[in-house]
């Protein structure tokens, strides 16, 4: 038998190469067209975010509430959640209860009523049970752990955590980190001073369904109490 390569078999060779180097192609181009759309959808998430943000309380000014939403990092987002976002643009919300703001790690976030899924793909929800922003009690708050709630990971005691109204400020400290079950309702509880209670799924990267919650728990500073309780919840 010759050791040479017959013309079928040179012909074969000839369109597998082909066939592959079309694939290379094809991929590559694939993942550069994925990476597009991610860097452009993450960037019309920041202009619809501050834009939002802008017109959420006419009482703060553009440039106050800019600047909050400009800080937000949406690269940490899962490209789920980005999308999620996108798409919850498409329907109509009411007026937010607040504005959540979290300066450590330029987070703000409107507050609005129910945690079900399109409110949490828009922003972050009150827990149902729990306190109205602005009265006392204890005000739980739930929000994505791969959207806006992710940043939490870098929240620590002592951080300060904000709620916004049209006309007051009030202004938390963080007192504790922890991780329960999802049963474990008992971080809800109101203690003697009015708090509030971010909940988020933990951990942050797990795949799949996050088996416990991560919780942060802040107290109201004491100088703050006197105006809290004049606060009015804003109509729906």
């Amino acid at each position: 038998m010759s050791g040479k390569a017959t013309p079928r078999a040179m012909h074969l060779l000839r369109s597998l190469e082909w066939i592959l180097l079309t694939s290379g192609v094809i991929l590559v181009c694939s993942y550069a067209a994925m990476r597009l759309y991610s860097f452009v959808a993450a960037h019309v998430v920041m202009a619809a975010f501050q834009q939002g943000s802008a017109s959420l309380f006419s009482a703060h000014s553009d440039s106050d509430m800019a600047g909050g939403a400009a800080g937000i990092n949406t690269s940490l987002w899962s490209d789920k959640r980005i999308h999620a976002y996108n798409a919850s643009l498409s329907h109509a919300f009411g007026t937010p209860l607040a504005l959540l703001s979290i300066p450590k790690i330029h987070l703000e976030v409107p507050v609005f009523d129910g945690t079900d899924d399109l409110t949490l793909d828009r922003g972050v929800g009150r827990i149902v049970g729990t306190a109205h922003p602005g009265q006392p009690g204890n005000l739980g708050i739930a929000g994505h752990r791969d959207g806006f709630f992710r940043g939490l990971k870098d929240v620590a005691p002592g951080d300060e955590i904000k709620l916004v109204f049209p006309d007051a400020e009030a202004t938390y400290v963080v007192d504790q980190i922890t991780v329960v079950t999802p049963q474990d309702v008992s971080v809800l509880q109101p203690g003697p001073i009015s708090s509030i209670t971010l909940v988020t799924c933990f951990p942050f990267y797990f795949v799949g369904s996050a088996p416990e919650r991560y919780i942060v728990s802040a107290s109201l500073r004491a100088d703050a109490q006197p105006a809290v309780r004049g606060f009015v919840r804003p109509n729906p």
